[in-house]
């Protein structure tokens, strides 16, 4: 903690020098330790960092992750997991994550999220996108990662509109009870 509170007063010092910064980035959080140490990590670093400006977590990624640095100050994020798990068989969904891999999906005629309104969703069924999966056609990869990122732009954009209508903290309990379902 120290070396990120040397890092941020430095950061600072050059902003009020006049150069001025886009934002600030929190970085090096995701790598091993407890959820609660990296959300304690992330909050009092984003402390540290001006008000009115953009913090972006770097490598951060779980629905639930996201929620926790919105809670904490951050703005924005990137990582692959929405991409890398959709590859690898995990769909994340309204309702929690599915694990497109299960052979009690192969006869679904279920949309992966019937809260979902992204082309995969909308085109194919579970049982479909279980079969492309099994038999290891690229097209699983597309559709499920197409799933995936659509569900976190709803994400995102339904915290956006929480934040506004200052009903972020109901909505982020909302969604963590829903999106912590065991795979369905």
């Amino acid at each position: 903690m120290e070396a990120r509170k040397i890092c941020a007063d430095c950061l600072v010092a050059i902003e009020c020098g006049g150069v001025g910064f886009d934002g600030f980035i929190i970085g090096g959080v995701a790598v091993g330790e407890e959820k609660s140490a990296m959300y304690d990590t992330i909050e009092w670093t984003a402390n540290l960092m001006p008000r009115g400006k953009i913090r972006y977590l770097m490598g951060v990624g779980t629905p639930e992750d996201l929620l926790e640095g919105i809670a904490r100050g951050v703005d924005i994020f990137d990582c692959v997991m929405p991409t890398r798990n959709a590859r690898n068989g995990t769909l994340f969904t309204h309702f929690g994550r599915v694990n497109v891999k299960s052979k009690r999906f192969a006869l679904s005629d279920l949309p992966i999220d019937s809260a979902c309104d992204c082309y995969a969703c909308k085109h194919f069924s579970l049982g479909y996108i279980n079969h492309l999966f099994r038999a290891n056609e690229i097209l699983f990869a597309r559709l499920a990662s197409i799933h995936n990122i659509a569900f976190y732009l709803d994400l995102m954009k339904c915290a956006r509109e929480a934040i506004i209508a200052q009903k972020f903290e109901a909505f982020k309990n909302e969604w963590l009870n829903a999106l912590n379902q065991v795979d369905l």
